[in-house]
C-alpha cells in the first residue's frame, strides 16, 4: 500500500549544532541529503531574520541540490526577496517570529496580519512559489488564509504536543480535527507541524483527517543522534505508512 502522508524533515537542529562552534560540520545539505535517501518526501528550513541557525547559504545550497525545499520564513520583505530572486524553493511556509523565543512558540496571527499576506502572497506565488500559513487551527485564521490565497496551512500541533493530560490532549485534536475539516471544505491543504515526536503522532493521525504532510524536526534529530538519519527517518515513516485519512 502506497504511503499518502507526506514527510517533511526540518533540518534547522542540525545547524544549530554547526553554529555552536561556526564550523563547517554537521552539514545542513548533507543532513538532508540523506533523509532524501533514507525516504523525506522534503526537507524543511527556517531562514530567521536573526539567522540562529540556517543560514543564507544553506537555503540556496539546498534549493540549487535539487531537494524538495520548503522554506519557513517571517513575513517581511527582506525574506520574500531571498526567496523569490534568490532561493527560489518549491514552497515557502509563513511563520510569526520573536528575537526572544526558544523556537517558534505560536502560530502567525494571519488575521492581524491580512494586509501584509494580501501584499505578498500574490508575490511569491507570481515566483511558482507555493505558500503555506502556519496557523492555529481556528476558523478565523483558516479564513485568512483562504482570503489571501494560500494553497495550504500547517496546523500548529504545539498545543496538542503540550498537552499535560489525556482530557487536554483530547481537546487539542478535536480543535485540530475540526480545523483540518475547514480547511479541506475550502479547498486548502492541510499540513500539521510542531512537536510532533514518535509518541504523540499515532494519536494525532488517529484524529486528524485530510493531512497532506508532517514537517517534523527536533525528534527525528534528536533520534538521529543516538541512530543515525536514516534509520530516524525510517522510524517515522513507517508510523505514518496506514494513515487514511481521507
Amino acid at each position: 500500500m502506497p504511503r499518502t502522508l507526506k514527510l517533511g524533515v526540518n533540518i534547522d537542529h542540525v545547524a544549530t549544532v554547526r553554529q555552536a562552534r561556526l564550523a563547517a560540520q554537521p552539514s545542513p545539505l548533507e543532513a538532508a541529503q540523506l533523509c532524501m535517501a533514507a525516504g523525506a518526501d522534503g526537507i524543511t528550513a527556517h531562514l530567521r531574520e536573526d539567522r540562529r541557525h540556517i543560514q543564507d547559504a544553506d537555503v540556496i545550497a539546498l534549493s540549487q541540490a535539487g531537494l524538495h525545499l520548503n522554506m519557513e520564513m517571517a513575513l517581511t520583505e527582506e525574506m520574500v526577496r531571498i526567496a523569490n530572486t534568490l532561493v527560489r524553493p518549491q514552497s515557502c511556509c509563513l511563520v510569526p517570529e520573536k528575537r526572544q523565543e526558544l523556537t517558534t512558540e505560536g502560530g502567525l496571527d494571519a488575521v492581524a496580519s491580512l494586509d501584509k499576506l494580501m501584499q505578498w502572497v500574490p508575490v511569491l506565488k507570481s515566483a511558482g512559489i507555493a505558500v503555506s500559513l502556519f496557523i492555529a487551527p481556528d476558523f478565523a485564521q483558516i479564513d485568512c488564509a483562504k482570503q489571501c490565497g494560500a494553497e495550504f496551512v500547517e496546523l500548529h500541533t504545539g498545543s496538542f504536543a503540550n498537552a499535560v493530560s489525556a482530557s487536554e490532549q483530547a481537546a487539542e485534536l478535536d480543535r485540530l480535527a475540526k480545523g483540518a475539516e475547514y480547511a479541506h471544505s475550502l479547498g486548502i491543504g492541510v499540513n500539521a507541524g510542531h512537536g510532533i515526536d514518535y509518541e504523540n503522532i499515532k494519536p494525532l493521525l488517529a484524529a486528524v483527517p485530510h493531512l497532506h504532510e508532517l514537517n517534523i524536526g527536533h525528534s527525528i534529530i534528536a533520534r538521529a543522534i543516538m541512530k543515525g538519519v536514516g534509520a530516524a527517518v525510517a522510524d517515522m515513516l513507517e508510523l505514518m505508512q496506514d494513515y487514511a485519512g481521507e
